[in-house]
């Protein structure tokens, strides 16, 4: 009877370790963390987006992410972030929105809306707009290419004396609805 007890036992902390060294795989497998050096804050990007490593060969750029697609989407969404050379706030924004047309019978201003955020106690502009994406030419993905049904989600976060951060999240609009919870929560807890 003792040794039938002793190999329960054994077999119930067995287990315990199996499972507890799988919880540790978990935690492991967490996403990308993402630092914003000079402002002193950082995130970790959701585990499902695909980290791309080549972004980090491209000038300014500090991290690129491939968001899951889902069948029948012809394009992934992505997030890029990186440094923004002499640009501000104003002026991302303005140039984003450049980089869209409106759906037919719409106006600018009826599918950008600009707002202001806190995080981290630090303001940032936070710009949503779709329309057709008229991809520049230096677009590495897109290259001067016209997506319709096209989002963006920016946000730009403002250096005192320095280039500002930017984190842009593109894609079809489908996709980018679907990962913009992540995304929202993703910059929030920058910190």
């Amino acid at each position: 009877m003792f040794k039938l007890r002793l190999c329960a036992l054994f077999i119930v902390a067995a287990a315990a370790v199996y499972l507890d060294a799988r919880a540790a795989d978990k935690d492991e497998k967490k996403g990308t963390v993402v630092k914003l050096a000079e402002l002193n804050l950082s995130s970790t990007a959701p585990a499902k987006w695909k980290s791309e490593e080549s972004a980090k060969s491209v000038p300014r750029m500090l991290a690129q992410f491939t968001l899951p697609k889902i069948e029948g989407e012809d394009d992934a969404a992505e997030v890029a972030v990186s440094r923004g050379g002499s640009a501000t706030a104003k002026t991302m924004v303005s140039a984003w929105k450049h980089d869209f047309s409106p759906p037919e019978g719409k106006e600018m201003d009826d599918v950008a809306k600009v707002t202001e955020l806190k995080v981290s106690d630090l303001p940032v502009a936070y710009l949503d707009v779709h329309g057709t994406y008229n991809g520049p030419p230096w677009d590495s993905k897109f290259k001067g290419k016209k997506m319709a049904n096209f989002r963006l989600v920016g946000v730009i976060f403002e250096v005192k004396g320095a280039p500002p951060y930017l984190i842009r999240f593109l894609g079809p609009e489908k996709a980018v609805e679907r990962s913009k919870k992540d995304f929202d929560e993703w910059v929030k807890a920058f910190k």
